[in-house]
């Protein structure tokens, strides 16, 4: 090869310093030259020139500035922007910001074009000369426009070219197309960057339609400082708001009420005082978000006060500025308090927002809010799991190693809960923790642009303005099947292998600045990080069947019986005379390999080089020991690429305390017992629920498309991380959300005779109470606690429960709770005959 990809991205520190400390140039700045377009197709702008007549706002310059400077970066051919309409036959471009632009360079006179955010893009020939023209129905129109103008552009090192027949008009069907960005240290990058890398930022995300951008204040729900802070909160928080407005992006703040009383009148005015400080400091807010919950927890009736309260101190400044609430995690019981305020209407209230842990849905939540209040969506695009969308049957090798905010494309899933769920709501703002989500971000903003859009075509804009035009089609597919490859069980996917193929092949012949692309790094992670985990399943998986066949060694070789009469009597040992312990130390040994053989290690090289690259490139902080993640689960699975994806250590564990028995006999009962432990004897059944390669009597419910937010249908939960001695099968679990039960159904039982259940209630919500019963039949037990730490429980199953020879089981939480839903989580069931 030309180039030593690998070292090159290892220096890749020293490639990328600049005054603002990372570079965010798009990949295809230095790319070979494209592929020739046919006359009749293309024109050639390589040569063009950007008219900027008088009078044209401030916003609208900027936007033609950032088509200089974007098509700059990836051709290093630099526009001109003049004054004054140049005489010459070259081409030229054009913008104006005003309703009726569309119309004055020819475009149908369509309603849509006089709406808030609607641009108009057209190539022409006039005179004889090249002519680019972008209209706007307002300043942010002609931004839009510039966006996807360079969206439609085809460029490479030191050429340009459009379409010939380039001639379009577009308006958003949704208002409301903003990402939360959050600069704090849970957000494991964003907290690295600069004022330089937010704007460049904020800009690509203004370019593909979004126009609102929401901040977090100094004080929320984190630490109070970074070791990669380059500013205090406050002072980036400033900067921020001043660089959305030079763009004309709206600016929100989600302002979490963080006291826990505010029916104390003082804490109010305090509150009233410390808000107020960021409301005066801020150049520019035009709405502030108010969680009910996640973080916060206060009763409507004093959340409404305060915000009412909250709402005049914000117009003081900016008078202007909305006042927004949601009710997340609010209970049953605060949920009708807060319908009943509603139908007072206060004024001070612009909208209502609709995000995770809701006990109500989105259509009950429109159908009782007063239409005079929008919904805003507030969906978590970043979460693999314990979120508002989890991954629907991920493998927990996945979970237990790439974990909870991993670099997480999912272009299919959140294209269809956009075209789902936006049809209730005025719009978006979508629920972030950092660029490792940058893909969702960009899929939400096209579908709330335009329902109807094509999603690969949605994928191909987004690779050919971040990486390259030639590699366009195949970056694209590439993310597609970065999101097949979690889905399913891992040992069976070739779409992870078939992915990674994909990658390398692009990473091989590309370019030295493709290279440098965070997003190229991050897929380029990903698809790495996903084959090693499988490779290391495949074999780890192998090796914990060696070792179970070690142990059933005992089976073949049997023992001697306990001499009944004489003198003497002996201990139980094999026939054979093999000792019991020699079968552990090979079980052992066996096991021992997946640390001490370890395979892929070229994989994990890769992925420990691409680690750095992504931190030298974006400040992506994905080890708490080598960049100072604020933990592991923040989005610091580096620390976690080894972890155990079997059973492997919990074996090993209990081998270990086995071998320690003193007597043979005792050893071999308890081998037997180990190899039996989901036997659950003749007539009897059992079931790992979070095993998702295997069928379960579990009643699964909706599909994923229907529910996406598995309220009516089962999700297979995890936590992460977890001890690795613990049980594959108490690391996954089966769960039902908020008030709905857990079903599992039993079919051609024995009607004459009696059945006793064992349970393992495994899950994240230790301290939330659990019942059991028949559905439709006697209680089995009552809301009990569950068991610390983690063990088996058995009940009694009523014989009258089972006299039909079927049987439904229904777990449920306690009735009416907020929070996030979760705690009907079960793990392994025995249904066994007495």
């Amino acid at each position: 090869m030309a180039v030593n990809r690998r070292k090159f991205l290892q220096n890749a520190g020293g490639l990328l310093g600049s005054a603002a400390g990372i570079s965010l140039a798009p990949a295809s700045l230095l790319n070979a030259a494209g592929e020739s377009a046919s006359g009749s197709e293309w024109v050639d702008l390589s040569e063009a020139k950007i008219f900027a007549e008088s009078g044209l706002s401030p916003r609208a310059q900027r936007a033609l500035k950032v088509l200089a400077e974007e098509v700059e970066k990836r051709t290093e051919l630099r526009w001109p922007i003049v004054n004054s309409m140049p005489s010459a036959q070259g081409p030229v471009v054009t913008a104006e910001v005003f309703s009726s632009a569309m119309n004055r360079h020819g475009h149908a006179g369509k309603e849509s074009s006089n709406q808030p955010d609607s641009y108009a893009v057209r190539v022409a020939q006039q005179e004889g000369a090249i002519k680019v023209s972008i209209g706007g129905s307002d300043e942010r129109g002609v931004l839009f426009g510039v966006g996807k103008l360079l969206r439609s552009l085809r460029m490479s090192r030191l050429r340009v070219q459009a379409p010939a027949n380039l001639d379009v008009q577009s308006s958003p069907k949704y208002r409301l197309r903003g990402q939360q960005l959050g600069y704090r240290p849970k957000t494991n990058s964003y907290d690295g960057w600069t004022v330089a890398v937010w704007d460049q930022y904020i800009r690509e995300l203004g370019l593909f339609g979004c126009n609102l951008i929401e901040l977090i204040p100094p004080r929320s729900d984190d630490e109070e400082d970074s070791p990669h802070f380059p500013l205090p909160k406050k002072e980036m928080m400033i900067e921020m708001s001043r660089i959305c407005d030079e763009y004309g992006l709206d600016v929100w703040i989600w302002y979490p009420a963080m006291e826990p009383d505010y029916s104390d009148p003082a804490v109010v005015e305090r509150e009233i005082v410390a808000w107020g400080e960021i409301f005066q400091a801020l150049p520019r807010i035009d709405a502030v978000f108010v969680p009910g919950g996640d973080p916060g927890h206060t009763a409507p009736k004093y959340m409404m006060a305060l915000l009412e309260r909250q709402a005049e101190n914000l117009r003081k400044y900016h008078p202007q500025g909305q006042m927004w609430m949601s009710p997340q995690s609010f209970t049953e019981a605060w949920f009708e308090e807060f319908f009943e305020i509603l139908k007072g209407q206060p004024e001070w209230l612009a909208g209502v927002v609709f995000g995770p842990q809701s006990r109500v849905d989105l259509p009950t939540l429109r159908e009782r809010v007063p239409q005079r209040y929008p919904i805003r969506l507030y969906p978590d695009i970043t979460h693999t799991l314990e979120c508002q969308f989890p991954v629907p049957d991920w493998d927990v090798a996945f979970s237990l190693t790439e974990g909870r905010e991993p670099i997480c494309p999912r272009p299919e899933t959140f294209a269809n809960i956009a075209r789902r769920d936006l049809p209730y709501s005025a719009g978006f703002g979508s629920y972030s923790e950092g660029c490792n989500d940058d893909v969702n971000k960009f899929v939400w903003n096209a579908f709330a642009w335009d329902p109807d859009a094509k999603l690969i075509d949605v994928l191909r804009d987004y690779s050919r303005f971040f990486i390259s035009d030639r590699y366009a089609e195949d970056f694209a597919h590439g993310l597609l099947g970065l999101e097949k490859a979690w889905q399913g069980p891992l040992l069976a996917n070739d779409n992870v292998e078939a992915t990674l193929a994909r990658f390398q092949t692009m990473e091989r012949n590309a370019a030295p600045a493709e290279l440098l692309s965070w997003r190229f790094q991050q897929a380029l992670y990903r698809a790495y990080y996903d084959a090693y985990v499988r490779r290391r399943l495949v074999y780890e998986t192998d090796l914990y069947g060696q070792a179970l066949d070690a142990l059933e060694a005992i089976y073949v070789v049997g023992s001697q019986p306990v001499e009944p009469f004489g003198e003497t009597r002996r201990e139980a040992a094999p026939t054979n005379g093999l000792d019991p312990a020699v079968v552990l130390a090979q079980a052992q040994g066996i096991l021992s390999k997946a640390f001490t053989q370890r395979v892929a290690q070229e994989e994990r090289t890769r992925i420990l080089e691409l680690a750095e690259a992504l931190f030298q490139s974006i400040r992506m902080q994905l080890s708490v020991e080598r960049y100072q993640a604020e933990a592991v689960e923040r989005g610091g699975n580096l620390d976690t690429v080894d972890a155990p994806v079997t059973n492997g250590p919990w074996l090993a564990q209990r081998v270990r305390e086995i071998a320690a028995l003193s007597a043979p006999a005792e050893q071999i009962k308890a081998i037997e017992e180990l190899l039996n432990r989901n036997n659950p004897g003749p007539g009897g059944y059992y079931d790992d629920l979070g095993d998702i390669s295997r069928a379960s009597r579990l009643l699964r419910g909706s599909t994923y498309e229907e529910d996406p937010e598995l309220r009516k249908s089962v999700l297979i939960g995890h936590r992460f991380p977890l001890p690795a001695e613990m049980p594959i099968a108490w690391k996954r679990w089966a769960e039902a959300l908020f008030d709905a039960p857990l079903r599992m159904r039993y079919t051609s039982l024995d009607p004459t005779q009696q059945y006793r259940i064992r349970v393992v209630y495994a899950g994240d919500s230790p301290n939330l109470k659990i019942r059991l019963a028949c559905e439709k039949g006697p209680e089995i037990h009552p809301f009990i606690s569950k068991p610390k730490p983690v063990a088996p429980l058995e009940f009694d199953i009523p014989q009258e429960a089972t006299t039909s020879g079927e049987l439904t089981l229904a777990w449920t939480r306690e009735p009416g709770l907020g929070g996030n839903g979760r705690g009907a989580q079960v793990a392994e069931v025995w249904l066994v005959r007495k």
